[in-house]
């Protein structure tokens, strides 16, 4: 062990400033905040976005499009994907996410008709595409929207 290699065990020495601690400290009479203004009072300071009566940023920038607030999400999962299951199994949704395929359930389920069904299932769902229904039909399948 050498001079240079010594430290102080972990957590003995605190990181936090301790201001108004006298001049010694470096962060003593005004604790760092300067002489006088907003910013130097207590409770002092401007609310986030301000910019000293500039218009603000935020203002400045044109808005544009619309965010409809009753949106559905549907967890997707397509056809093909199903071809992991054994024939004649009930797909749910309780066991899509048993399987990890879908990850959070959303609003539900929506089956998409991208690639192959090779043998038949039950698939329950909250919804289907016009592919996906007739990709399960033509494999001798079943769907049921719940």
């Amino acid at each position: 062990m050498k001079l240079h290699e010594l430290k102080p065990a972990e957590g003995s020495r605190s990181s936090r400033k301790r201001v108004g601690r006298g001049y010694g400290s470096g962060l003593g009479k005004t604790s760092g905040r300067g002489q006088k203004g907003q910013k130097s009072r207590s409770g002092g300071g401007v609310r986030p976005g301000f910019e000293g009566g500039q218009m603000p940023l935020i203002q400045r920038l044109p808005k544009r499009g619309f965010t409809n607030p009753t949106r559905k999400e549907y967890a997707i999962v397509n056809v093909e994907t199903l071809n992991r299951f054994e024939e004649g199994t009930e797909v749910t949704p309780e066991l899509l996410m048993e399987k990890r395929i879908v990850r959070k359930l959303n609003d539900g389920v929506k089956i998409l008709g991208n690639g192959k069904l090779n043998h038949k299932l039950t698939v329950k769902a909250h919804k289907f595409s016009a592919s996906a229904k007739e990709a399960i039909e033509a494999a001798g399948g079943k769907i049921e929207v719940i």
